[in-house]
């Protein structure tokens, strides 16, 4: 593995370099495989882009899963009419393909949720995804709320002393979660199983909800790369989500022959 992240078309010519037979494609979704939109439910899943996760799925013998904070539910409903394998929920949730869910964690009371989720009024400019396991507070359209959103996470938590949570932050997102579940931790899981075990995870990711995956890429003998941050042992750093469909559609299309 390279020891210093390398930018664009080396990125690109070493991702789209890789053997589909021999890796497992780990994506995450949101400034990685889709643009940030100015709110988690304006964003755009483009035909093109599906075209490729279905080429990819079929030439990596279905080794291939979307890794994510939202809820596999939500998943399914952009990527329609796709059922891919996928980690959901910070990797409260994951879905191999016979089509069974696991849920790695209990869903927050009713109570916690509401409180938080109440911030979230018409004229704030915060929107609440309330997942059950977890609630994110998303302040993308109003930025000054950073810090009132702060205080009344903390407050809140206070009031449920009994409930093990933790805060995740992320692009003008706060999440209150259950804590000791990840993407890393469910990543290592499901490289265990069929048809992912045996194979070389490539991960793409794009912010700080995805360290924990690389993380644990060294040990699995995998390989990362990111979309614009710099992380420890990445491979290659593509300049936007737009580079990565790019690199996806590429990849999806030459034949075996081209491949170095």
């Amino acid at each position: 593995m390279l020891t210093s992240p390398i930018t664009n078309a080396s990125a690109l010519d070493i991702f789209t370099s890789l053997d589909p037979k021999a890796v497992a494609l780990l994506f995450d979704v949101d400034g990685t495989l889709i643009d940030i939109g100015p709110s988690p439910f304006e964003v755009d899943v483009s035909d093109e882009l599906l075209a490729s996760l279905v080429r990819l799925y079929e030439l990596t013998e279905g080794a291939l899963a979307l890794v994510s904070g939202r809820p596999i539910v939500d998943l399914d409903r952009l990527f329609r009419p796709l059922k891919l394998p996928m980690i959901g929920g910070h990797g409260a949730e994951m879905r191999l393909h016979d089509g069974n869910v696991f849920y790695s964690a209990g869903d927050l009371p009713d109570a916690m949720r509401g409180l938080l989720a109440e911030v979230a009024t018409p004229e704030s400019g915060i929107v609440a995804e309330n997942k059950g396991y977890s609630v994110a507070l998303h302040y993308r359209k109003a930025p000054k709320e950073a810090e009132r959103l702060r205080k009344l996470i903390a407050s809140v938590r206070a009031a449920f002393p009994q409930e093990a949570t933790e805060l995740l932050l992320g692009k003008a997102m706060f999440e209150v979660k259950r804590p000791g579940v990840d993407k890393g931790y469910s990543v290592r899981e499901l490289m265990k199983r069929p048809p992912f075990a045996g194979r070389t995870p490539v991960f793409i990711g794009d912010d700080v909800t995805d360290e924990s995956v690389f993380k644990v890429l060294p040990e699995l003998r995998g390989i990362s790369f990111s979309v614009r941050r710099h992380f420890p042992g990445l491979v290659g750093i593509f300049d936007s989500a737009e580079q990565v469909r790019s690199a996806l559609k590429l990849l999806a299309s030459r034949r075996p022959s081209e491949r170095v």
